[in-house]
């Protein structure tokens, strides 16, 4: 009986984590169940309540807004945005026949709902037709902004034009309104479902262990999507956050599930059963999985100090997907590993080895690894220098709004654009629309329409259309130069820095510039003006997080500089090809143009935390290493030996879902795709898989280093999960096998 006494039992993973995985391992049905059901409810909720994303531009203090606010006052009828009817021909637009189908399309757009007025090009009134005679337009006024006209209004506005205009005439449709409601592609989504399917088969070797990550995206995606419907009942999201919500979830996750897959594969190589190993997975891989989505999640939130509403709702769109993948990947994924079981490895392709590798120490990876810390030196040289070759066409990064001159060649919008602009000018595309709160001096307009017109670079300022009440005055201005030049953005800053003062002084008017062109401006230097307050957010909440968990200042510094380098060889890259036009066609485009204003601060955002993963996984288990061995170098190299590969794995994934959406036509998604692609595969594969751990062997114990004041004062963050004691095994728990072998 004594010895029986002395058994031991390893007890499995505890914590209040290990409690919740090991509570949906033992009950799969029930878990999956839930899940089923709490899908289902949300789904219908959002199906029935949820609200329509728009693409709604507001800025508050801004002088773009302060022109918008004064015309939702005093002018409504000039508040909404027009649609624009561009007609072209091979004959003179005046002959009798043209001008039938022309009067027939201005009728048609009168009747569409929500349309207040409809210009009349022959009489130059809100439309006008070119010196040749070939090329005219009309503009169609909705009584609402862009972001809030119905799509179906505008389809039937295209149908309807479309039917009464007749050969050789042709219409195209541009404008705010048209352009605000273009269609998304779905291809981009289903080339990066499919690619990551591809690279899972070859990774993993099953079609099981594959379909497992698949659906868990597949989830996330869906529920976030359902929670991003029913926010939007709330408060107004843009029309790309359900895009990048795709984008974002697709790619976390698969990567959260593909880790707690690996490892739960190796548990089961190890000889644990389904259920332990479920457990075992989602006790240790799923602690560094919800640490990387907070991560995600708090990165995203400081979108919030840029001060532009539509950034931030487009991080916390992003957000809500990436949540509802770490609560799958922590509750429903360990029960359907359970209920899966050893079936994980059927179905395997062929002459691939099934089951997970019993010594990950020969690898191809963990022979990279030896190179990397056998070279150190060479390795973080070479590894420095191709991330800094990448970035070097970002320092001539210019942030604007790109305008639809460089949307697809096929799209209505562009060949509205390139029609305009050869019969009026680009200018035509993107005029300068000047409100003038004119309380006090009925003159102030006119005298600023007089001033205006001396401005270099303006091609045509139309004379001033006042209110009922004749307060409040519009000014269309029309520039020689497109909608996206740096010299349209110059009249604008001298327009506001010089003119309009100078014409008003020692007058009671008031006078603001308005338009896409001014919007644009405002939103660059807004995100401009706070972008050191965001960096400074990101950088400092990263470091602390990092020092809580690793305790190590060196390793928490390193992550952050490590990850601006990633960033900034990810706007190279949107610089050379998308400014400069380096392969553009390979990205569907044949027109260069400006950064979007956001992009540079969404993709920091997201990439700080999606870098997360990376660097918990590899530092967490070099750390676990070096906790075992007291050898900080071999530390690494055995780190990046046992997790290497699936690092790889996950950023090949993330990475070709993100480059998929580069198929998208909406330049913004494009750019995205392009620069989130080449950030987490430059992150991970030279980062994290060749800078990191060359540094870190560099370092070695001071890898760890920690003051001894800071380490007392910071709390602590435990990313491994807690050990597993071993606890005195009672005879009650004994089992009979266990009494036979004690005897």
């Amino acid at each position: 009986m004594k010895n029986i006494q002395k058994l031991h039992r390893r007890a499995g993973p505890t914590g209040g984590l290990a409690r919740l995985v090991r509570a949906c391992a033992a009950h799969p049905w029930r878990t999956m169940g839930a899940w089923l059901a709490v899908v289902v409810t949300i789904g219908f909720a959002s199906h029935t309540f949820g609200g329509t994303l728009v693409n709604e531009f507001k800025i508050p203090g801004s002088d773009s807004q302060s022109a918008r606010d004064l015309l939702d006052k005093r002018f409504p009828e000039r508040a909404g945005d027009a649609a624009r009817l561009v007609f072209s021909s091979s004959k003179p637009l005046t002959d009798e026949s043209a001008r039938t189908d022309i009067a027939a399309a201005i009728a048609a757009a009168g009747k569409v709902p929500g349309v207040v007025s409809v210009g009349d090009p022959y009489a130059h009134r809100g439309g006008a037709i070119d010196k040749d005679g070939k090329i005219g337009f009309v503009e169609a006024q909705f009584d609402k902004q862009a972001s809030q006209v119905d799509k179906k209004d505008v389809d039937r506005l295209e149908n309807d034009v479309q039917a009464v205009v007749h050969s050789p005439i042709d219409v195209e449709f541009g404008g705010p309104v048209v352009e605000n409601v273009q269609p998304d592609s779905k291809t981009s989504e289903m080339l990066g479902m499919a690619a990551a399917i591809i690279v899972l088969l070859l990774v993993l070797g099953t079609a099981v262990a594959m379909a497992i990550p698949i659906t868990l995206a597949l989830v996330s995606v869906g529920m976030g999507l359902s929670l991003l419907t029913l926010a939007a009942a709330l408060s107004n999201f843009n029309k790309v956050t359900p895009i990048l919500a795709v984008m974002i979830g697709l790619g976390v996750g698969i990567d959260y599930a593909l880790f707690i897959v690996t490892r739960f594969r190796q548990s089961l190589a190890a000889g644990e059963s389904p259920r332990e190993a479920a457990v075992t997975a989602g006790s240790t891989a799923g602690r560094a999985v919800i640490f990387a989505g907070l991560t995600v999640a708090i990165s995203i939130s400081g979108l919030a100090l840029v001060g532009i509403p539509f950034v931030t709702k487009l991080g916390l769109g992003t957000a809500m997907t990436v949540i509802v993948a770490v609560c799958a990947a922590v509750t429903l994924l360990p029960a359907i590993l359970a209920k899966v079981g050893y079936r994980i490895d059927r179905f395997g392709l062929p002459r691939r080895k099934r089951g997970a590798p019993s010594d990950p120490s020969k690898s191809k990876i963990a022979r990279y690894g030896q190179l990397v810390t056998r070279h150190p030196k060479i390795a973080a040289g070479l590894a420095l220098g191709f991330v800094l070759m990448l970035a070097i066409p970002g320092l001539s990064m210019r942030l604007g709004t790109a305008d639809a001159g460089t949307n697809p060649s096929h799209t209505t919008t562009r060949k509205a654009y390139d029609l305009l602009a050869k019969g009026f000018g680009p200018g035509f595309n993107g005029p300068l629309l000047i409100t003038v709160d004119q309380r006090g001096d009925d003159t102030a307009a006119g005298k600023l329409a007089a001033s205006i017109q001396k401005v270099p670079n303006v091609a045509a300022v139309i004379p001033p259309i006042y209110n009922k009440a004749g307060d409040t005055a519009q000014i269309p201005v029309f520039p020689t130069t497109s909608p996206q030049s740096t010299e349209t953005s110059d009249i604008v800053h001298s327009l506001r820095d010089t003119v309009i003062p100078a014409t008003l002084a020692g007058s009671t008017a008031h006078a603001y510039v308005g338009g896409v062109v001014a919007t644009n401006e405002d939103i660059a230097s807004t995100i401009g003006g706070r972008m050191w307050m965001f960096l400074l957010y990101v950088v400092g909440v990263t470091c602390l997080i990092l020092t809580m968990a690793f305790r190590s200042i060196v390793v928490a510094v390193k992550a952050a500089v490590t990850t601006l380098l990633s960033a900034a060889a990810a706007f190279g890259a949107l610089v050379a090809v998308f400014e400069w036009g380096w392969m553009e066609s390979l990205v569907g485009l044949d027109r260069t143009g400006p950064t979007s204003s956001f992009l540079p601060v969404m993709i920091l955002a997201i990439l700080f935390g999606l870098s997360m993963d990376y660097e918990v996984f590899l530092v967490s288990r070099i750390r676990e290493e070096f906790v075992k061995s007291g050898d900080a170098r071999g530390s690494v190299t055995r780190g990046v030996s046992a997790v290497g590969k699936v690092i790889v794995a996950a950023a090949l994934i993330m990475g070709v879902v993100f480059f998929s959406f580069v198929l998208n036509d909406d330049r913004v998604v494009k750019s995205f795709g392009l620069g989130l692609g080449v950030a987490i595969l430059t992150d991970a594969l030279v980062v994290r898989m060749t800078l990191v751990p060359a540094l870190m062997h560099l370092f070695g114990e001071r890898a760890w280093y920690i003051p001894s004041w800071l380490d007392r004062f910071l709390p602590r963050l435990t990313i491994e999960a807690p050990e597993e004691p071993e606890i005195p095994a009672t005879t009650e728990e004994v089992d009979e096998q266990d009494l036979r072998k004690a005897a």
